[in-house]
């Protein structure tokens, strides 16, 4: 049975996985599992992830959820080239030091700022709080600004001289919220350069293919084909941004 991949690519560490998944030539079935629709709390997802998040992947009877404990497994079940997650001890800890301090440093920020400027929109059909939204970046910038100033001006990748899964999750996240017109790399020359550098890297057709969704604006009917769900949504994104 072939390995299952469930993901939304809507969804900054789906694509990451996505792109690994791909650009490392891993066979993989996309099981598409979308998070506007509500199909994350369906049970027939549950069964997969009783936490009901993407991503999960199913290899077999063995389930695993969360991104980075799934890139790491991709990355060893298929001896993916050594520079993803280095063997070398230190190579290595500065890639784990990474996708440790991302979660609450880059991800959840970058997060908010997205749903605050596209998806609270797009249900809610009110406009963008422009208050709450300089509010969120504000909270993103020291992040930006380590990166920039320390991290990026004495190497050319995050973790190593070459790309790592460090860069791959930061790439996706940080383009999440410049998908949506918050350009995070506009101030920040040192990691605009990195941009370029890790979207050469993956390579720009992949990186594409991965960011078309998220890339183009969503349908406004959608919002409207399940008025209850969306109202659950708006809900839940006023609590988690207030």
């Amino acid at each position: 049975m072939p390995l299952e991949l469930f993901l939304d690519l809507y969804s900054p560490p789906c694509r990451a996985i996505y792109i690994f998944a791909k650009k490392n030539g891993i066979p993989f079935e996309f099981r598409s599992v979308e998070l506007g629709r509500g199909e994350h709390l369906k049970p027939e997802f549950l069964k997969v992830n009783p936490l009901g998040k993407v991503p999960a992947l199913r290899d077999g009877d063995f389930l695993l959820a969360e991104s980075v404990a799934i890139l790491l497994y991709l990355s060893r079940k298929y001896q993916t080239a050594p520079y993803w997650y280095p063997p070398d001890l230190q190579a290595r800890a500065r890639v784990d030091e990474y996708l440790a301090w991302q979660h609450t440093a880059i991800q959840l920020p970058a997060a908010n700022v997205y749903l605050c400027k596209s998806l609270l929109p797009h249900f809610s059909g009110q406009p963008v709080d422009t208050v709450r939204l300089d509010r969120l970046l504000g909270k993103l910038k020291p992040a930006l600004q380590h990166l920039d100033q320390e991290v990026l001006a004495a190497k050319p990748f995050l973790a190593t001289e070459q790309v790592s899964l460090a860069d791959l999750m930061a790439f996706t996240e940080l383009m999440q919220p410049t998908a949506v017109g918050c350009d995070l790399f506009r101030d920040w020359p040192r990691l605009a350069a990195w941009r370029a550098r890790v979207e050469a890297a993956l390579g720009p057709e992949l990186v594409q293919d991965a960011h078309k969704l998220v890339l183009q604006p969503r349908d406004p009917r959608d919002a409207q084909q399940d008025p209850r769900l969306a109202q659950e949504l708006v809900h839940r994104l006023q609590e988690r941004l207030s």
